[in-house]
Formats: C-alpha cells, structure tokens, sequence
C-alpha cells in the first residue's frame, strides 16, 4: 500500500466522486467524531489519495479552533480543497444529509408514539444508556482539556456559570479570553508588543447572538428555530454534547418550549443515528415547527460550520501554530467540560429515576469504559431491555 503521508501531488477528485464517497461516509459514520475521523483516514488518505496525511493532521487540529462539529467540518476542510466552493457545499452536505433524514423520520414517528407504551418503554431503557455515554464523552475530553492550572480553573468557573444560571455563551467566551492571555503572556512577550493575528477571529460573528430575550408565549417559527440554533451553531466548542448544556439552557429553562425528557428523547434518537450528534436539532426543529422546524434547525447548527471553513481555511497553517488561538481553544474546551458537568447532573435527574435506571446506566457505563463497546449497540440494548421491561 502506498504510504500516503509521502504523496507529493494529491489527487483532485471529481464532484461525483465526493457526493457519492460522503454520502456513503455519512451513512455508515456511527461512534462518534473520532470513529468518523478513522473511517476519512481509511477512505480519503489511504484508499483515494485526495490529501496527505501531514494535510489531514493539519485540518484535524484546525477544526478544533472553530465551533461545530469536527468531523463535519473535516469533511467541508477536505471538499473545499478538492473542489472549491461546490466542493465545501457537496462534501458537507453529503454527510450531513443521511443523518438528517432519518433523525427527521423518526422525530415523525416518535410524535406518533410518545403515548404508545412500547415507545415510552424503548425510550425508558436508552436514556440511562445516554448518562454512561455523556459521562465517557466527559472523560475523554477533560483528558484533553484540563492541562494547567488555567484550564481547571476555566472549567470550575464555567460549573458554577451554569448551576448560577449565568449565560453559557458569555461564560463560554470570556472564560476562553482570560485563558489566552493568561497563557500568552506566560509563553511570549505582552500582547501590546505583538498582534494575536487572528486569535480572536472565532469572537466577532458571536457578538451579535449573544442575548436572545425569552418569549415563552409567542407560537414558534422556523425563523426562530434557524435563529436559535444558528446561534448554538457560532459556539458549539469542545463536543456534540456541549450541544445538550445550550439546549437545556435555551429550549427549556430559558423559553420553556420542552421539557428535559424529550430533550433525553431527542439525543436518544440522535444515537441512533450515524453522523454528528448536532443532528439532534433536526429533532427538535420538529418537535418545535414541524418540518420547517426541522430543516430550520438544521440549517441554522451546521450553517456556521460552512462559512468558518470558508473563512479560515486559507489561514490554516499560520493559525494552528499561533500561541494565542491555542490558548483561546485550551479556555473555551475547560469551559466546556464544566458545561458537561452540570448538564449531565440535569440530565440524569431526568434519566435515573429507580432501581433498573440506576443498574443499566451503571452496567452501560462499564460497558463503555472498560470494554469499550460502541454506543450504537448500548443504545439498541437499552431500548430492547426498556421494552421488555417495561413494554410487555
């Protein structure tokens, strides 16, 4: 087999071949980002040659700079590189869309069984499944995140943010802020003395999404759907399960147009699902406006993934090596495990409510830690064993 990492000219692929290879991507892509990254190693680097692999370090590392989800924006990285601006759009989008679809089918569904005992029952066995997969999502990135003294200190501020009912946007920025500077100045002389080219780049499209006033009684539309998770969209850092800290704080405490159960629903389905778990806002579009809702949503959380790829990816050298958008990325991933902390807290109250809950969410938990086995069969057993259960 070649060694890919030493292909000097990569291969140009043609707009077919990138529709039909992410299509097919986005279709099998279960396990979550690092298993989607293996299967674009395989097929991109390995099989077709599209990029070396040095390139493929080079945008892995960069889609950590940027909010969304990472493998997504590797897969717009890799097409935009290919193909231009078609290419951005035909590659991201082909992976996107097979978990769209069938996340927006079974949202139809579960509209039609939430008062179905079977359904009730399924959903019953996959939610404490849900707490052991956010728990190893918790620990895989705080391995990552807590490097210093900074990062621990970022994470503690952003569990008290978010148990103090502080704005997780403003947490999740600030707290980023502080950390660069801090470690900026430890590494180099006063910013004063030199410019954080592009450090701050991520802040300036979020200013204008930062409040958003409740409006609990108002009848929901897709453009307060598209608004809402555009707004999710410009500050989803760290993981897909940060996306459950914004959606708690949003569609629940603060406009109370869910409840946290059909939020468990909601990322219940998504594990269902292959590709990234931002998906689940094709759920909850639905659940809030129908099928507008649905595409609303959608397009809103993934629209920002499009054009931050557009925007930096002429900067991804230069940026990947600069001490201040290093930093800025070891705040906002602290801040971001602390978000995890208090909305796996909310969620299991939901989530662990007797004895069974308590013992498969245990058993998952060991399931995943110590065998690692994928959380799409967990899910398809907690959903079998919540059916028999509670189902018969």
């Amino acid at each position: 087999m070649t060694d890919s990492s030493k292909i000097s000219q990569p291969v140009k692929a043609p707009l077919k071949d990138l529709a039909l290879v992410f299509l097919r991507l986005g279709t099998i892509a279960f396990g979550g980002p690092a298993a989607h990254i293996a299967m674009i190693d395989q097929e991109i680097v390995e099989r077709r040659q599209w990029v070396t692999r040095e390139r493929l370090l080079d945008l892995i590392g960069f889609t950590n700079l940027i909010p969304g989800p990472n493998s997504t924006e590797l897969t717009i990285h890799i097409g935009y590189e290919q193909a231009g601006w078609r290419g951005l759009i035909l590659a991201g989008t082909c992976f996107i869309l097979p978990a769209m679809l069938m996340v927006w089918g079974l949202a139809i569904l579960y509209t039609h069984s939430q008062n179905i005992p079977q359904g009730q029952s399924i959903l019953y066995g996959i939610k404490p499944v849900i707490i052991a997969i956010v728990l190893q999502a918790f620990w895989n990135l705080g391995k990552k995140a807590i490097k210093d003294v900074p990062t621990i200190l970022g994470s503690l501020g952003a569990i008290f943010a978010y148990f103090t009912g502080f704005n997780e946007v403003v947490a999740l920025l600030g707290i980023g802020v502080i950390v660069m500077v801090i470690k900026a100045r430890e590494s180099q002389p006063p910013f004063w003395g030199k410019k954080p080219r592009l450090g701050l780049f991520p802040l300036f499209p979020l200013l204008t999404f930062v409040n958003s006033p409740p409006d609990p009684d108002k009848t929901i539309n897709g453009l307060q759907v598209f608004l809402l998770f555009l707004k999710i969209g410009f500050v989803l850092y760290g993981s897909g399960y940060v996306l459950l800290a914004f959606l708690q704080r949003e569609v629940i405490d603060h406009h109370q147009w869910l409840t946290s159960e059909q939020l468990l629903d909601a990322v219940a389905i998504g594990q269902l699902t292959p590709g990234p778990l931002s998906t689940t806002a094709t759920f909850i579009g639905y659940l809030l406006a129908g099928n507008m809702g649905a595409i609303a949503a959608t397009v809103g959380i993934f629209c920002p993934a499009f054009l931050l790829v557009r925007m930096v990816n002429p900067w991804v050298t230069k940026l990947r090596q600069s001490p201040w958008a290093g930093g800025f990325l070891d705040g906002v991933n602290g801040a971001s495990l602390g978000l995890m902390v208090g909305v796996t807290y909310s969620l299991g109250q939901t989530a662990l409510i007797d004895g069974f809950s308590l013992i498969l969410s245990l058993g998952s938990a060991i399931a995943v830690f110590r065998f690692k086995i994928n959380s799409v069969w967990l899910v398809l057993a907690g959903g079998l064993l919540g059916f028999f259960i509670q189902g018969r």
